[in-house]
């Protein structure tokens, strides 16, 4: 690393034990799971706007020099869409509609699930989360090194409560494509009957169709006991095709796909909508604009001949008496 890269590194980020735990994650964690320090270094590059304290310790050296050198490229070369745009677009869509979903229950305590949390930390930044339960799903062995490296951003137990924004967070060590994680998850202390917000960033592609479905159909089947609102992002077909051997499932209208699973309201956004941008996306001619402006049955862009591909933001809820 270079005495320029060196100094932009905060001091915290030069010790010894987060190092350690870092190399474990580059020698150990498969693909999938390194996708969770490639999310945090986005967060963490693009903190201007989504303001996460831990973001460059929970995403390391490596994750960080690599964003940064693609960032640079796309300044350098006037790109009109700069790198790790699409992932603080998408967090701060998650955001707000956290945040909204919340207000819609009305008094009382909430729940918050995250799906696949990786190394997310709006337990530790976001206000909206104050009377709210958070419980982060994932591997056992992510979970332990986030709780490490937390511990070394943060300090003691004690001080990490402090820093905590939300009313509890709860560690869930659970792997999704297995039929025991909701099991899992109430053992941990999940009520089934509190109102509750399931968040599925970055993780439904990353899973076999048939595991994506159980998943949805899991969530789908609680809006008959209590209020319910899932917040997921869905890849296209065309944009699944990127990588076969990374992504798994897609679709093309999710928007229809939940209607089918029981969610009787179903909003559905694409990077670049009024609530879906933030002031992020300034050209006009940028990539997400131009797919904006074509029908979604749309599979190739007629300017250029280059595959639409999409990822669609979408917002289902339901509750008992609405159920269909």
């Amino acid at each position: 690393m270079s005495e320029e890269e060196e100094s932009v590194l905060p001091k915290k980020m030069k010790s010894q034990t987060i190092q350690t735990l870092h190399d474990t994650i580059d020698r150990e964690w498969s693909a999938l799971q390194r996708t969770a320090c490639q999310t945090a270094a986005g967060r963490a590059l693009w903190n201007h706007v989504i303001h996460d304290p831990v973001a460059d310790v929970l995403a390391g050296e490596s994750f960080l020099k690599s964003l940064r050198e693609k960032i640079s490229k796309d300044k350098l070369n006037n790109a009109r869409e700069v790198s790790g745009v699409i992932l603080a677009v998408r967090t701060l869509w998650f955001d707000s509609k956290l945040e909204a979903a919340i207000k819609s229950f009305g008094e009382g305590e909430a729940q918050v699930v995250l799906l696949g949390a990786g190394m997310d930390a709006r337990a530790y930044r976001l206000s909206c989360l104050k009377e709210s339960n958070v419980f982060e799903v994932d591997f056992a062995e992510l979970l332990q090194i986030k709780a490490s490296l937390m511990q070394e951003a943060m300090g003691s137990a004690e001080q990490q409560r402090k820093a905590m924004v939300a009313k509890s967070v709860t560690s869930v060590a659970a792997d999704i494509r297995d039929g025991d994680w909701l099991e899992k998850l109430q053992v941990s202390g999940f009520a089934p009957e509190k109102s509750t917000v399931w968040l599925l960033e970055g993780i439904l592609y990353y899973l076999p169709h048939l595991n994506a479905m159980e998943v949805l159909q899991t969530i789908a089947a609680k809006t008959l006991l209590t209020k319910t609102v899932l917040l997921a992002d869905f890849m296209n077909e065309s944009s699944a095709s990127l990588s076969l051997s990374t992504y798994h499932f897609y679709s093309d209208w999710p928007d229809q796909l939940l209607e089918a699973l029981g969610f009787p309201n179903i909003k559905l956004s694409q990077i670049g909508d009024p609530d879906a941008n933030f002031g992020l996306l300034h050209d006009p001619q940028n990539l997400f604009n131009r797919l904006r402006s074509l029908p979604r049955s749309t599979k190739t862009n007629p300017e250029d001949g280059t595959p639409c591909r999409r990822l669609y933001l979408v917002e289902a809820s339901g509750s008992p008496k609405q159920s269909i």
